[in-house]
């Protein structure tokens, strides 16, 4: 039996995809070093507080870095976030004053102003020098 074109075309546009996410992933992994360079992880904690002028900011389709002072928070989301890009601004919605885990995320698409995919915050771990 002989597959159908449509399975054929979704398996080769997966198969462009998975090629795709190693430059990536690995510019990803290294911006994150370069963040990280010189710091040491601490215990994770479910809540930050928010803080005026900070914001999340996207590494890669899992993992957000969150600024605070001295500490820098590494969130890895609950499951690769679809369609999370690092030039794309995202919506936060924060149960209170901080960003906790169980929050959700999108990011917006800046062409079509449509939001993505809902994606979950998870712990978030400090590094410190």
């Amino acid at each position: 039996m002989r597959p159908s074109i449509p399975l054929l075309s979704f398996l080769l546009v997966a198969a462009g995809c998975a090629a795709g996410d190693g430059p990536t992933t690995r510019a990803a992994e290294s911006e994150l070093a370069q963040a990280l360079a010189g710091r040491s992880p601490g215990e994770a904690r479910n809540c930050v507080p928010i803080q005026s002028g900070r914001a999340l900011r996207t590494i890669d389709a899992q993992t957000l870095l969150y600024d605070s002072g001295d500490t820098i928070w590494v969130n890895r989301l609950e499951g690769r976030c679809p369609g999370l890009r690092p030039s794309d601004p995202l919506i936060v919605e924060p149960t209170g004053s901080q960003y906790c885990r169980g929050d959700r995320i999108r990011s917006l698409d800046p062409v079509s102003r449509f939001p993505g995919p809902v994606c979950i915050l998870s712990d978030f771990v400090p590094y410190r020098r």
